[in-house]
């Protein structure tokens, strides 16, 4: 079962849901748009050998905007931290950038229940595409959640190394195999 913004409103208010810092005007039907942070990761290898670290290139994005170009791949970062030991959320682009060719958490948008922090945002375009430091890039929505193995568990031995970052992070090597 998917939260409506009200239900999304009413948990941030229990604390039961963690967006931060928290704006009202950022609420959906059923979602709550999430903002872009100020940086990047640009990757620039080619091809990336998932078996190896990779180069990076880290771009602070200016308040004039910045230029993504077509055939990379880009790291972002929520401004807002996200999360819940209660919901599982769930990040994906917004339609009206998707319409300009923005596609935005292309296969990892399922978070993982109990993290708490900036997510990293894989950003790829089709064309030019400028975007800003603090714009409306994608929204969240919270899954209920069902099992007993779920309130039992904490899982924080599962949870990968990424959720406790606040910039940008690239794939670990040898994560793969």
């Amino acid at each position: 079962m998917i939260l409506t913004g009200s239900k999304i409103e009413e948990e941030v208010g229990l604390r039961n849901i963690v967006l931060s810092p928290f704006k009202k005007y950022l609420i959906n039907p059923n979602s709550y748009n999430y903002r872009l942070g100020n940086s990047l990761l640009e990757i620039l290898d080619s091809p990336v050998d998932t078996k190896k670290a990779y180069k990076t290139k880290k771009i602070v994005i200016p308040k004039e905007g910045y230029v993504l170009n077509p055939g990379k791949v880009y790291l972002g970062v929520t401004y807002e931290k996200i999360g819940s030991k209660k919901y599982v959320p769930s990040l994906i682009g917004r339609s009206s950038l998707g319409r300009l060719g923005l596609f935005l958490q292309i296969t990892a948008d399922l978070g993982h229940l109990g993290t708490n922090h900036h997510w990293t945002l894989e950003l790829k375009c089709v064309q030019p595409l400028i975007v800003y430091p603090y714009m409306k890039i994608g929204q969240v929505s919270f899954w209920k959640t069902e099992g007993l193995e779920l309130i039992e568990n904490n899982y924080k031995e599962q949870l990968n190394n990424y959720s406790e970052f606040s910039e940008p992070q690239p794939a670990i090597a040898n994560k793969f195999d």
